[in-house]
């Protein structure tokens, strides 16, 4: 008896044994994912990916004309601010310009620079009549530097006018749901144009979802090669990016009339955020888009 007892308290006491050793902590201490990091390396885009929780507490009162949070996933609006306004947005809308391109013809076709092309200030890369480039190039070129000239080739060849060009834009913004703007240029230099920080939150939204474009967006630099072979080495507008890791885009806009604009986006452990800040001033665009970026990613 004492022998089958004993023999019994031994199972009990391996399985125990057994069952703690495999036990999965419920919680592990994690560090701020947030907070700045020397290496500038990127999570792939088919990183897993989870839906945004809403943050417990609303973000404190942005600094600027009008503000939109969504979750880069799933398209859910989480913040506003003014958010249906309707202001110019100055080259935030070149984010549209590259849908619009993407929609017509490959990224590898050449393009050749024709006279009306160059007529575009004040912000030009310069290229010249004749001379010849990739769309890829060009696209790229365009969503780094936010270069007007190549807003207007890009457009002029798409569509054979930027007339024609602005008809495509706004059929393209209806698609997608920005039933609040119009757009009459390819670059967002002042005109009779509009849009809402809602309706750029879509745009970007829809551009998240392209590889292609999410790449251009997140370049630090660019080597631009021009047609005689000299390379330029262009810098992303964007002071965001090269900051923290865990933002990857996504374009800067200024005007007078505009105001400092950005639509910024951001990843963290799998959670994905785009944030739109229109018509702030200077010296707060970087730290309001910032802002925005760690309460939408702090949430749970």
């Amino acid at each position: 008896m004492r022998f089958v007892s004993l023999i019994a308290s031994l199972i009990i006491g391996f399985t125990t044994t057994s069952c703690q050793s495999n036990e999965i902590p419920l919680a592990t201490p994690v560090p701020d994912a947030l907070a700045p990091k020397p290496q500038t390396k990127r999570l792939p885009y088919n990183y897993p990916s989870r839906p945004l929780a809403l943050p417990d507490r609303a973000p404190r009162l942005p600094r600027c004309a009008s503000a939109c949070v969504m979750d880069a996933l799933t398209g859910k609006l989480l913040y506003t601010h003014n958010a249906s306004q309707k202001r110019q947005v100055a080259s935030t809308q070149k984010v549209l310009t590259a849908l619009v391109v993407l929609d017509h013809g490959s990224l590898n076709d050449r393009i050749v620079i024709e006279p009306e092309d160059t007529k575009a200030d004040p912000t030009k890369l310069g290229v010249r009549p004749g001379e010849s480039y990739t769309k890829r190039d060009l696209l790229t070129a365009l969503m780094v530097r936010s270069y007007n000239d190549v807003a207007v080739t890009l457009a002029r060849h798409t569509a054979g006018s930027l007339t024609r060009f602005s008809y495509m834009m706004n059929a393209k913004a209806r698609s997608l749901g920005m039933y609040n703007s119009h757009f009459v240029n390819p670059n967002g230099l002042p005109g009779d144009q509009y849009s809402t920080a809602i309706d750029m939150a879509r745009c970007a939204y829809h551009a998240y979802k392209n590889p292609e474009l999410r790449h251009m967006v997140d370049m630090q630099h660019f080597s631009f090669k021009r047609s005689n072979g000299r390379m330029v080495s262009i810098n992303n507008t964007n002071k965001l990016l090269g900051k923290y890791p865990w933002i990857t885009g996504m374009k800067t806009g200024y005007t007078n009339a505009a105001g400092r604009c950005l639509i910024s986006c951001g990843g963290v452990n799998g959670r994905h955020v785009i944030v739109v800040v229109l018509g702030a001033k200077p010296s707060q665009i970087w730290a309001e888009s910032e802002s925005l970026l760690r309460w939408a990613l702090s949430a749970s």
